[in-house]
């Protein structure tokens, strides 16, 4: 069974996501890139790019000009594109291809979907009503918010943030047993259908400084961590922890370990970012279709100024296409 081309969403037209697509594509023999097409207004790719671009009408269109021009399912009524200036209709046509895109994943007329860089605030102008775009693509594949766990990865670490996007003080009114457990549970899963890894090696980093210090810096680790870890060991989870996280993410540290479970976004995200900042990936575990996306933002700063590194944008197409190969196989054997 052939995986068919992925679907590659634009983003916010005034972003840097037409750039980065359109780099990808340049680079696509040097990395043996899969087939994939770009979701959105073409005038937002010739307004930063004079490459060759074929408009297409069907996904399945791609295979066939995807080796002389990338390819684009072309969405109208964008309005004028300018890079840097983020308008109304740009929003709505960055919504329109999520929309699209996630749709044609879905049907299984794309083998998957990555996603450009949006600006949520833009999105909120046109009366967006999610947290972000894995929210929204969660609800498309009718999957509970809460069983659509984020994922953040380089070529060194996985990382999945326990809660993300929450003021810190409720962070400790959010942590639980039963959450620490569905988070350990949806990583694992991830990560045997995705990258075909048999049994996961999960490490738990702790909340407080030290890990708590047994209970002298906070008691988290005892009364929530410690039992956590219990019950998922017993359930033939290979968890460690609670971690200081401060000495968790050096070399030795990170090959203990396949994912490492972090309390709060930032904690999770710091260590990607700092080692695979050009080229880390965003996953979303827990659905049915493969959803990745370059861990960065719109960088409207620098978007038309032919400064926008395509490295992370690549990284995502290429974690989807080895997600799309390994969940056939999981999907085998499993059936």
């Amino acid at each position: 069974m052939s995986i068919a081309p992925f679907a590659v969403s634009l983003g916010d037209p005034a972003g840097v996501g037409p750039e980065i697509v359109a780099k990808a594509w340049e680079q696509r023999h040097e990395r043996a890139l899969p087939c994939f097409f770009a979701v959105g207004d073409v005038a937002s790719l010739s307004a930063v790019w004079d490459g060759p671009v074929a408009r297409i009408e069907d996904p399945s269109k791609a295979i066939a000009a995807f080796n002389e021009a990338l390819p684009c399912l072309h969405i109208d009524e964008c309005g004028p594109v300018t890079p840097g200036q983020p308008t109304y209709e740009g929003a709505r046509c960055a919504l329109q291809s999520l929309e699209l895109s996630a749709g044609l994943a879905r049907s299984g007329s794309a083998g998957g979907i990555v996603t450009g860089p949006i600006s949520k605030k833009q999105l909120y102008s046109v009366g967006f009503t999610h947290p972000g775009q894995t929210e929204f693509i969660a609800e498309r594949c009718g999957v509970a918010r809460s069983n659509a766990v984020m994922m953040l990865m380089g070529p060194s670490l996985r990382v999945v943030p326990i809660t993300t996007h929450m003021p810190l003080k409720e962070v400790f009114e959010v942590l639980s047993v039963d959450l620490i457990k569905a988070r350990a549970h949806a990583a694992v899963k991830g990560l045997q259908r995705n990258f075909a890894i048999d049994k996961p090696r999960v490490a738990l980093a702790g909340l407080n400084p030290h890990a708590g210090e047994e209970g002298a810096l906070g008691m988290e680790e005892i009364e929530i961590f410690a039992p956590a870890i219990e019950q998922l060991r017993a359930e033939g989870i290979n968890i460690s922890g609670p971690w200081s996280a401060d000495s968790m993410f050096h070399d030795r540290a990170r090959a203990t370990f396949d994912v490492a479970l972090c309390p709060y976004h930032d904690q999770a995200l710091i260590p990607v970012k700092t080692l695979h900042f050009d080229d880390g990936v965003n996953m979303t575990l827990g659905l049915p279709i493969v959803r990745t996306s370059p861990d960065h933002g719109t960088a409207f700063n620098i978007a038309g100024k032919g400064e926008a590194h395509p490295g992370a944008m690549i990284a995502a197409i290429e974690t989807a296409a080895i997600s799309a190969e390994n969940r056939l196989t999981y999907c085998r054997s499993s059936g």
